[in-house]
């Protein structure tokens, strides 16, 4: 298949197939007598792969190296839950920010009085240092 067929395959932009084989994370095809790329399944498997990793946030680092660790069959996937475990700490710390995060803007918005601006709780709250109330 060519590039935009592999594209329509794995519901991604050409742009994206290029950035991968650039980086590395899809090894660069074959080409045709015209100096087409020509994919097959393997590629397209990589590369809905890849962007399933990238949906679930895993970085390229980490994609790349869970692609490294798909390729060892016989291997222990005791590095894959690593991996993976990791990553939902981070998912996890990244949470726990946006609900800390969700809650200060709950409070400051709540303390809104809708007066003037010049007595905007909400502005005066964003001017102030971290720690201060």
């Amino acid at each position: 298949m060519n590039i935009g067929e592999l594209a329509r395959a794995a519901a991604t932009k050409v742009e994206t197939i290029r950035y991968y084989e650039r980086i590395g994370l899809l090894p660069a095809p074959p080409r045709t007598a015209g100096n087409y790329r020509e994919y097959c399944a393997t590629h397209l498997m990589r590369l809905i792969f890849t962007r399933r990793g990238r949906d679930l946030g895993f970085s390229i680092e980490q994609i790349r190296a869970l692609l490294d660790l798909a390729n060892q069959k016989n291997r222990s996937c005791k590095a894959v839950a690593v991996i993976a475990r990791e990553h939902l700490a981070e998912v996890k710390r990244k949470l726990a920010d946006l609900t800390a995060m969700q809650q200060e803007l709950e409070t400051i918005i709540g303390q809104c009085r809708n007066d003037t601006v010049a007595d905007c709780r909400i502005l005066e709250a964003l001017a102030q240092k971290e720690g201060q109330a």
